[in-house]
């Protein structure tokens, strides 16, 4: 029975979880899986946890279609960590393989789209280790200098043989998405064309953090590692999940006995694996939460079916944004056919106090969780997996009222 205090939220993280998992969840606190014992008390080397978290594992591998060369993964803290341990775990992998090369020759390539994959090529060039490339920079093709698209293939440079590739499917800020890869040839759609076709396993790494489980991945068994932390589609804080190829997982005292920066034992890939993510104690009640909002995805019919839905209602407000931009109240802050989020609806109103009037009548109707990321502000509108598209049909009825009334 829905409880009719909670409101619609459309925060950008951490996001809306279903309101059957949360009162599932409360259950777990009490008593977990009839051991007695709550998730957040019980030990993460109990028989009851392990099986639970093999069980999460199965559930990604199953509904993502993930292939037995890659490892499913735990780690603590959030994407930004992944930063600079997916940096770490692939120089690693790269000493090893190539022992002898010269630092200026290691390149690690980085697809810019946004604030999360710039913040990415920042961390990799703090750290250092190798030379870093920017593949493309998206603001280099915006006419305001802006994160408001997803480059044209053409403008991709990508290195010959780099250590590292990194691309964010979808960056929350500004609401930038590339296409689903239905159509490879798609102008939204990431290049895997263009990408070193004759080096072998490529070390092509993809943050999905606000992304993860909301539709299948493109060519998926073609990356080298995959992340996403949980705060956006499927869990609480705390928890980052990782997709890792099997030949990723680098001994990190042996590339650190040829010159490699050393990785940290608990950020290697390789002691997570070789401890089934349980090397020290994991975020066992946002595992838990994780592995509850996964089995409500299956029942709904997986990735495919929760998909179809994702897109209905970015179809619907989008449509209702285009109505504000076309009374000239609001600019998209992505234009059509540039790359917008199914994800992250993100617009601007031409004066800051109209602005401010709709996110007040926002959280008047029961909406919150809209003012934009503190660093570009503006209205954006987050509908993960677990906002409904009755309550998105509620939003774009308050914003046809709104716009009515200006």
């Amino acid at each position: 029975m829905s409880d009719p205090t909670r409101v619609i939220n459309l925060s950008a993280g951490p996001c809306a979880l279903p309101e059957s998992v949360l009162h599932e969840a409360c259950q777990g606190l009490i008593n977990f899986n009839g051991t007695g014992i709550g998730i957040a008390e019980i030990s993460h080397r109990s028989p009851e946890f392990v099986a639970y978290i093999k069980d999460v594992q199965h559930l990604i591998r199953t509904q993502l279609d993930v292939p037995q060369t890659h490892s499913i993964l735990f780690a603590q803290g959030g994407g930004a960590l992944q930063f600079s341990v997916v940096v770490l775990n692939l120089l690693a992998r790269h000493r090893l393989l190539h022992p002898d090369l010269p630092e200026s020759e290691r390149v690690l390539d980085y697809v810019v789209t946004g604030w999360f994959s710039d913040l990415a090529i920042k961390e990799a060039k703090r750290l250092g280790g190798g030379r870093v490339h920017t593949v493309v920079d998206a603001r280099a093709h915006s006419p305001v200098g802006k994160f408001d698209n997803i480059p044209p293939h053409a403008a991709y440079t990508f290195s010959p043989a780099p250590a590292l590739i990194f691309y964010c499917e979808n960056e929350t800020v500004d609401g930038v998405q590339f296409s689903d890869g239905a159509d490879p040839t798609a102008p939204t759609s990431f290049p895997f064309h263009l990408l070193p076709q004759d080096k072998g396993l490529l070390p092509l790494v993809g943050d999905y953090s606000s992304s993860f489980m909301s539709r299948p991945i493109p060519r998926l068994a073609e990356h080298a590692v995959i992340f996403a932390s949980a705060q956006k589609n499927i869990g609480p804080a705390g928890v980052t999940v990782l997709i890792v190829r099997n030949d990723c997982l680098p001994d990190p005292d042996a590339a650190a006995a040829l010159g490699a920066q050393p990785v940290p034992g608990t950020l290697a890939y390789k002691t997570l694996a070789d401890h089934a993510s349980l090397y020290n104690t994991p975020a066992v009640f946002a595992i838990y939460v994780v592995g509850l909002v996964l089995r409500r995805l299956h029942a709904l019919g997986g990735v495919a079916a929760v998909d179809a839905v994702n897109r209905r209602k970015a179809a619907k407000l989008y449509e209702a944004m285009g109505e504000g931009a076309r009374k000239g109240l609001l600019k998209a802050r992505v234009e059509e056919g540039k790359g917008r989020s199914l994800m992250n609806v993100v617009f601007d109103f031409n004066e800051k106090e109209v602005q401010d009037r709709f996110a007040a009548g926002a959280v008047e109707r029961g909406i919150k969780g809209i003012v934009g990321h503190p660093l570009v502000l503006g209205t954006r509108l987050s509908i993960y997996n677990a906002v409904t598209e009755e309550q998105v049909d509620t939003v774009m009825a308050y914003m046809r009222d709104f716009f009515a009334q200006l």
